[in-house]
């Protein structure tokens, strides 16, 4: 049964806002040494799938504007949050972390602003891409078999998501300066 867009307790907002609540308890796990962690690893695991989760769960019953505000949030959260908690503990840099967050911050408020008159800008393909290789970076980050040995990977896997955070920043700019 299809829910109303105006709805705020939806099963898909259940997922989300539980993603939210479960980041702190994620960030406190990080390892603090170039070790990794397997624990922190299957709940990066479990806190990313969940996005797929709700994503299925809002097609499956109907978006709402509560989901398309707070699904993006989330997101950044555990991303930029995982992120700046490896840079505090020395295994990111802060530069492209920074690039990375700078982006985030400057797109959402261009949505809250957008959003305020009316206009959705979901989020593109390149940009689930990127999402996906923020992903994979902070998974491969705190992997256990890939932390020392194999960091070229994880270091790769940032650097092509600051790619991609750039290139689709440029395209949201593009389209802005376009609709205006």
């Amino acid at each position: 049964m299809p829910v109303d867009d105006n709805a705020i307790a939806t099963w898909a907002n259940v997922v989300t806002v539980t993603r939210v609540l479960a980041s702190p308890f994620l960030f406190a796990i990080l390892p603090s040494d170039s070790r990794g962690s397997w624990v922190a690893l299957i709940v990066w695991v479990v806190l990313c799938s969940s996005d797929g989760i709700d994503g299925y769960l809002a097609r499956r019953h109907g978006t709402t504007r509560s989901g398309a505000f707070l699904d993006p949030l989330a997101d950044k959260i555990l991303i930029l949050g995982a992120m700046f908690t490896l840079v505090s503990r020395g295994i990111f840099w802060l530069l492209p972390v920074s690039i990375i967050a700078g982006r985030e911050i400057l797109i959402s408020a261009y949505r809250v602003v957008v959003g305020s008159r009316g206009v959705s800008v979901p989020a593109t393909r390149l940009a689930k891409w990127k999402t996906l290789f923020q992903q994979l970076a902070v998974g491969f980050a705190i992997m256990p078999l890939t932390t020392t040995d194999v960091s070229w990977l994880w270091l790769g896997l940032l650097w092509a998501a600051v790619a991609l955070t750039l290139i689709t920043g440029a395209q949201y700019a593009w389209h802005a300066v376009k609709a205006r």
